[in-house]
């Protein structure tokens, strides 16, 4: 009789688990725009991570890795972290300078990014309105860019995915570039941009300078002693969001290198105090249950 009573709550599980992918899968289904080849490093994806105990949020994370390459412990380390406490995570494979990419293209896959999670919510039992962005390093400044450059959506388009607005409900940023000015990292800015950059794209994608009234609430964290990107970067892009009306949450310690993560052992539990920080804001966000 028990069994018979569980049998139903058993299928209605089964039948969620099978309409979530579990594998990395491509962003659009046949060629993303620009792509100039067929190999891994041209097709743009996401790679998720399923919450066993979900709150119904979910986070899409872009890796630093000066927009050359996607550093692992910045994509999948936070989602290893993050689905323990109930967010789900997409990993986003974005386009890089390193394979000869070069703005908007980037852009155009965070966007789809978050457009193929808010498309997909229902299905995948996400909240439309519970939808965030993270990144680190250049990944922040990519993070920066949607938080500043999204839009509501093509109601016109063909693919039904791209009618969906690309605006994050929230975004986190991580010792982040922001700046292409006097406090960038240039390598990032040389992957993202090329080498001969107009004055006015430096302006475009110097993100202090084009927060809107309208961007998500943020959560940013830096050290004093970052060498490879200054604080200076967060705390304009903090000053801006201030001055436009944004809720922020800044952090900035006294001591790390560039490019912690998560800052520690996580299997012993011994973590950079900023997880603790974002725990308590994702729970002023909702992102988290009390």
């Amino acid at each position: 009789m028990q069994l018979i009573r569980l049998l139903p709550v058993f299928l209605a599980v089964n039948v969620f688990a099978a309409n979530l992918p579990q594998k990395e899968f491509p962003l659009w289904p046949g060629k993303a725009p620009g792509q100039k080849g067929d190999a891994p490093r041209d097709i743009p994806t996401l790679t998720p991570f399923w919450a066993a105990k979900p709150t119904g949020a979910a986070i899409v994370i872009c890796p630093g890795g000066g927009y050359g390459g996607l550093a692992p412990h910045e994509g999948k380390g936070y989602s290893d972290w993050l689905t323990t406490k109930g967010i789900h995570c997409f990993v986003l494979k974005y386009r890089l300078g390193s394979a000869g990419y070069r703005h908007p293209v980037m852009l155009q896959d965070v966007s789809r990014a978050i457009r193929t999670v808010r498309y997909r919510a229902k299905d995948w039992e996400i909240d439309p309105q519970r939808i965030g962005v993270m990144g680190s390093s250049a990944g922040g400044h990519l993070t920066s860019t949607i938080v500043a450059h999204f839009d509501a959506g093509d109601m016109d388009a063909e693919d039904l995915i791209d009618r969906v607005s690309s605006r994050p409900d929230a975004a986190i940023l991580c010792y982040p570039v922001i700046s292409l000015g006097k406090f960038t990292h240039q390598g990032s800015k040389r992957n993202l941009l090329g080498t001969n950059p107009s004055p006015a794209l430096v302006k475009l994608l110097s993100n202090e300078l084009q927060v809107r009234r309208d961007s998500p609430p943020c959560f940013i964290w830096h050290t004093w002693e970052d060498k490879a990107v200054p604080v200076e970067n967060s705390l304009l892009f903090a000053s801006a969001l201030k001055r436009q009306g944004v809720r922020v949450d800044l952090h900035v310690y006294e001591a790390g290198r560039h490019g912690l993560g998560l800052g520690g052992n996580r299997a012993e539990g011994k973590l950079h105090p900023w997880t603790n920080d974002l725990v308590y804001w994702l729970k002023q966000r909702k992102f988290l249950n009390n």
